[in-house]
């Protein structure tokens, strides 16, 4: 009589078999797919958030059949994924290889402007938040590369859709960076560096135009023109900051400006 072992050995093989087959099976679906079914899936799993699954359908497809035409949008949906499931660095370099292939392909204005949605998208850091650090005082790098990147997407193809929201995001940037340089130009002043507060300021006014940060650049200039003793400079900024902010400004210049 077979015993009970003899019995589940070959059946517990065949589970087995079974098992590997079918992971095999699916990898082996993945890799004999064509472009188009590739692509489909990919796209089934990017539509139910599937971030990671949907990336690996398309790097399949981007490295089996890289001069489809579905492999171009694939592509184009990989800086998106990246972007999703924050992967800055991917989304970027993505983004970047695209336009390098892809010079003259009529979707590099969303490549320029998911770059600039990755950088502006960079969100201080874990003990950043936690210590409520003062983001006027850090280096706003990414800042910097955001508003370049919608800059750049302005300038290069003004028609473009995504035009309008970066626009109204280069509105908080360009706000955020002169909010840091007139930090930078206070740090100046306490210094007695009054000149290079001058100029700072200057930049802020010049550079950023339209940003609320820059009536403070207008207040800073008049502080270091009058501690160089360069009335008449500060006078004329007096009256720039008048005519740029009106009833407001008169209000809020009087008592005398004051440093932090």
């Amino acid at each position: 009589m077979l015993s009970t072992r003899s019995l589940l050995q070959p059946l517990l093989l065949a589970v087995l078999a079974f098992g590997l087959s079918a992971c095999g099976g699916r990898d082996s679906v993945i890799q004999n797919a064509g472009p188009e079914a590739l692509y489909e899936r990919g796209s089934e799993m990017m539509e139910a958030s599937n971030y990671q699954g949907a990336i690996q359908y398309f790097r399949q497809l981007e490295a089996s059949y890289p001069f489809s035409n579905v492999t171009r949008q694939a592509q184009l949906d990989l800086i998106y994924l990246y972007y999703k499931s924050r992967q800055p660095e991917a989304a970027i370099d993505a983004a970047q290889e695209f336009e390098r292939e892809n010079p003259t392909h009529p979707r590099v204005d969303y490549t320029l402007y998911m770059r600039g949605l990755v950088y502006f998208d960079e969100d201080p850091n874990v003990l950043e938040r936690l210590f409520r650090v003062d983001m006027s005082t850090r280096p706003p790098k990414d800042t910097l590369r955001s508003f370049q990147m919608f800059q750049e997407l302005i300038r290069r193809y003004p028609d473009s859709p995504y035009v309008e929201d970066a626009q109204k995001r280069m509105v908080f940037l360009r706000n955020r960076l002169a909010e840091y340089e007139n930090h930078v130009a206070r740090y100046y002043i306490r210094r007695g560096a009054y000149v290079a507060a001058v100029n700072r300021a200057e930049y802020a006014i010049e550079h950023y135009p339209g940003a609320p940060q820059l009536e403070e650049s207008l207040r800073i200039m008049i502080e270091a023109y009058q501690l160089l003793g360069m009335d008449e400079l500060a006078a004329d900024a007096e009256r720039v900051l008048q005519r740029s902010f009106g009833e407001e400004a008169e209000r809020i210049a009087d008592p005398p400006f004051q440093l932090d």
